[in-house]
């Protein structure tokens, strides 16, 4: 798991699912079980007051990305004084931020959760695929015909593209189209919530295709 220090009272986390299975939690039970969530939450802490000294004295606001590969996990400490609490938090904004008290096992899921007419459960798969070069992602256009949301974006010298699965797709479905379109690119560790708020927007919809009409 790797911890990073933002200031005084914020702390991001990234842990692989590989390293929360070594842990002896399973990727499901996370998210669907509130106490081991809360227990893999509290277990990271712990190791964040070992590490960094950040002790759990006040009120908590937790941010949670769910990734391909992990989970990006942002703590801000509030600030009791008189009975006020103060918070300030530099990732995102404050209505996205969640207290602690919730459910930790809702915070940690992955994917958007619905239910059809059967009651069975559909999912929606979200994804950064990044690209070394815009030739990748105009042979990517090219190649890809699926009607699936996209969006571009320019990030440090990259390119990168949010791709977005809904309930349309099965779970197969969806891994088969990720699997074609990560032959040209590859699976972000950055969030979209980074890219938007310190990138550039180049296409908000429908990436893929007009990409694809500009370069004939």
């Amino acid at each position: 798991m790797e911890i990073e220090r933002v200031n005084d009272t914020t702390l991001k986390f990234f842990i692989t699912y590989k390293d929360i299975e070594k842990r002896g939690f399973d990727k499901d039970e996370i998210w669907y079980n509130r106490e081991r969530g809360e227990e893999l939450f509290f277990e990271m802490m712990n190791e964040a007051n070992d590490q960094e000294n950040f002790e759990i004295d006040g009120p908590l606001w937790v941010q949670v990305h769910a990734l391909e590969r992990g989970l990006e996990v942002i703590v801000t400490r509030g600030q009791v004084n008189d009975g006020n609490v103060k918070l300030e938090i530099p990732v995102g904004d404050e209505k996205d931020a969640q207290s602690v008290d919730d459910n930790i096992a809702e915070m940690l899921e992955g994917r958007v959760r619905s239910e059809d007419e059967d009651g069975e459960k559909e999912l929606t798969l979200s994804i950064v695929i990044g690209f070394n070069d815009f030739e990748d992602v105009i042979s990517l256009s090219k190649a890809f015909d699926e009607e699936v949301e996209t969006s571009l974006y320019h990030f440090e010298g990259r390119y990168y593209i949010y791709v977005t699965l809904d309930e349309r797709f099965t779970d197969e479905e969806q891994d088969n189209h990720l699997s074609r379109m990560l032959e040209y690119g590859y699976e972000s560790d950055i969030t979209i919530h980074r890219i938007r708020e310190y990138g550039k927007e180049i296409v908000g919809d429908n990436a893929l295709k007009v990409i694809s009409g500009q370069f004939n």
